[in-house]
This record gives C-alpha cells, structure tokens and sequence, in this order.
C-alpha cells in the first residue's frame, strides 16, 4: 500500500481539492437551472481549491490545478461510461466518435485545471500578501 510520502504533493492537493469539491457542486446543483457535473465542478472548484492549497504550502498552483483537471476529466468520462455508457448502442461509430471524444476531453480538462488553479493560488496569495500589508 503506498504511504503519503510516496505520493508526490502535487497529487495530494490535487486530489484533496477533488474530494472537497465535490459536496460543493452537489450544493451548486440544488440551485434553479443548474445542471452542474460532478467532473465539471472538479474542473473549476477541484482546480480553485487544489491552487489554493497549494499557495500555502510552497507547491506551483498551477501543477496543482492541471492534476485536477486531469482527474475530473477522468472522473467525467467514468460518470458518462458508468449512467450513460449501459443504454448507448455500441456500433463503430460510436465507438470512434467515443475514443475521439475522450482525448479531447483529457486534453482540455488539465488546460482548464492549470488557469483555475493558478486563479485559486492568485486568490490565496493575494489575501496573503493583502493581510499582511494592512498590518504595517
């Protein structure tokens, strides 16, 4: 079984941002009109969390929200496969446009985890520096 100190830090505040994001979207989803995804709320709220956490603790944001990204892109495939993937008609078609589908999403999902996680870890910062300089 792996240890927490095998697990590089960039991993474990990205999956620490994942886990806490998750009963936020389910808060934003009981909202009018919403139709928030749990691997979309990972991209933006995972990626927010996961820079900020990693702000306080010396690790690039960035590096923080990209891992996020990837894993709610990981996570929004295996929804879709999981309610969605039972009832498809599997033909080669399908099957194509499936495959194609998935790397894009595994491509974009980490871009849109890099920028919410360097907004997250800006955020973070910015209260930082900005509680500090009213102390002076």
């Amino acid at each position: 079984m792996l240890s927490s100190t095998q697990i590089p830090q960039v991993w474990q505040v990205a999956i620490l941002g994942t886990i806490a994001s998750v009963p936020a979207t389910i808060v934003i989803n009981w909202l009018p009109n919403s139709e928030a995804t749990v691997g979309g709320g990972v991209m933006i709220i995972g990626a927010l969390i996961a820079g900020g956490l990693a702000g306080n603790r010396s690790i690039d944001p960035g590096a923080a929200g990209l891992c996020a990204g990837f894993l709610s892109g990981l996570i929004a495939v295996s929804v879709f496969v999981l309610t969605e993937g039972t009832t498809v008609a599997w033909s080669l078609n399908t099957i194509v446009f499936f495959l194609i589908a998935v790397v894009v999403i595994l491509c974009l999902s980490p871009v849109f985890g890099l920028i919410f996680g360097r907004i997250g870890g800006w955020v973070i910062n910015t209260i930082a520096n900005f509680g500090g300089n009213q102390a002076s």
